[in-house]
């Protein structure tokens, strides 16, 4: 199988990447940059071809894409500062990159005939009440521009394709960039005690074990809307940040406060980012392992 990763200077397109190259598959991984500028751990970045791509550029992604005539293309590259994207200015760029980039791709597969699978977010629900939200869930009401434009790349692949996984993920981290565990080391180094929100309730996600799901499903034909974040139930931020510091043997305190008192952010943030994962099941795959056990495994690389 040879499989096309965009993104691949992000978190999960790093990973996904070195599990192709774990399986013994061809990957050829793309970002925006000329030479591959993610972390450098000596297999896939080394061992893999890499094009420098820009997703926004239309003549670029069917060129490129033609030429290398993957079996399946994994799009990891998105805007995801989801602040940032509020800005007027920005609004635009964000536009770009998760639509249209997402829609020139799709429009390619379909000349090709492969599978495509697109990474998207619980920020395409409105994060209301606390009932997990399922795959097949339609009742979109996204609260941000960072959501929005999450959901027409959604739409754009599912009205485009018919061989297609979207899979939605949340709070996600790994060892290719910055997210709210290395935050919080950093934070909790310089600081006795800090306040973490308490309710926004969801499942972290780690890179590598989504990788994993990631590969195993392009190995299948089971097409269609997932849900996958890590098991071990749902959480508050609160409860994250508590057992970071606790298995990172830090004496930082967290004191939880709500998301009122924590100080309105330019983005609005979900409630509830409860995802419903049980379709994998139903479809044969296997479940993410457990958050703690996910988070302890990365702590011992990245410390």
């Amino acid at each position: 199988m040879k499989v096309f990763v965009t993104g691949v200077a992000g978190q999960l397109g790093h990973d996904v990447m070195n599990e192709l190259h774990k399986r013994g598959y061809k990957g050829i991984g793309s970002d925006i940059q000329p030479e591959y500028s993610g972390a450098k751990d000596g297999t896939a970045v080394v061992t893999m071809p890499y094009r420098q791509m820009d997703i926004t550029d239309q003549a670029a992604v069917e060129k490129i894409l033609l030429e290398e005539k993957p079996d399946a293309v994994i799009h990891c590259a998105a805007w995801t500062a989801v602040d940032l994207a509020e800005d007027e200015d920005k609004k635009e760029k964000v536009y770009d990159i998760n639509v249209n980039g997402t829609q020139y791709i799709a429009d390619v597969c379909k000349k090709l005939d492969c599978k495509m699978t697109y990474i998207s977010t619980d920020y395409v629900f409105n994060g209301q009440g606390e009932t997990p939200w399922k795959p097949d869930c339609k009742d979109y009401e996204p609260l941000n521009v960072y959501g929005q434009t999450k959901l027409k790349g959604e739409l754009a692949v599912a009205d485009t394709l018919e061989k297609y996984f979207i899979v939605r993920i949340a709070w996600v981290f790994g060892v290719n960039g910055n997210n709210f565990i290395k935050t919080m080391l950093k934070v909790g180094q310089n600081h006795e005690e800090l306040r973490v929100v308490n309710d926004q309730i969801g499942t972290p996600t780690y890179t590598l074990d989504l990788a994993c799901l990631l590969v195993d499903m392009n190995e299948t034909e089971a097409y269609g809307y997932y849900h996958a974040t890590n098991e071990g139930g749902y959480i508050s931020w609160y409860d994250f940040a508590c057992e970071i510091f606790k298995q990172a043997g830090y004496t930082t305190r967290v004191i939880p406060v709500t998301t009122e008192e924590y100080g309105v952010s330019k983005a609005k943030r979900p409630f509830n980012s409860r995802l419903d994962k049980q379709k994998l099941l139903e479809m044969g795959f296997q479940p993410l392992p457990d958050w703690k056990d996910a988070l302890a495994r990365y702590l011992a690389v990245i410390k």
